[in-house]
């Protein structure tokens, strides 16, 4: 299980770091504060598949899912369990055994 709270700062340094963007915090929302655009968007979905190894599908694309930063978290969070439980499924059933 993936730490929240570590994938949140994780996001901050994210959000300060590569997109040179400011959230004062994990609440603020960030499409009617204005930090996130279209653009900071796309660029946003880019890096998260880079930093957390993820992918994003044009279903993953509702707003509420990228929100505000904790917001995110679940999303990344939900995203990452999704990918261990596939990719232990994905491993042949005698490997899996023992």
């Amino acid at each position: 299980m993936t730490d929240i709270v570590a994938v949140c700062a994780r996001l901050t340094t994210l959000f300060t770091e590569t997109l040179n963007l400011e959230v004062p915090a994990n609440d603020v929302d960030l499409f009617e504060s204005g930090i996130l655009d279209s653009l900071t968007f796309v660029q946003l979905l880019f890096h998260l598949e880079g930093a957390f190894g993820i992918t994003t599908t044009v279903n993953d694309l509702d707003p509420g899912n990228f929100r505000t930063i904790d917001c995110i978290a679940e999303f990344v969070v939900g995203r990452l369990a999704a990918t261990q439980v596939n990719s232990k499924w994905a491993t042949p059933l005698k490997a899996r055994v023992g």
